[in-house]
């Protein structure tokens, strides 16, 4: 169960990682753009931290992409 949570957690975050990427951005010029530091940044990407909705928001626009594109996580039935 943990590592189900870690493995979404992380496909998550690489969606965040290559939207950044795909902009040829550093985790130092994403944080810069929206006024947090670069370990911020490293954390969220690396499923460490859980960023409020308005730095999400801010992301987003950043990033041009949606919340669903970045955040949303699909709920599928584990049993």
């Amino acid at each position: 169960m943990v590592l189900t949570q870690r493995i979404k957690r992380m496909a998550k975050n690489l969606k965040l990682k290559m939207a950044r990427v795909e902009h040829d951005l550093t985790q130092r010029d994403l944080a810069d753009a929206i006024g947090v530091t670069r370990q911020t940044i490293g954390l969220i990407e690396a499923g460490k931290y859980n960023p409020s909705l308005g730095l999400c928001i801010a992301i987003c626009k950043r990033l041009d992409k949606t919340l669903d594109q970045l955040f949303w996580e699909e709920n599928k039935n584990e049993n």
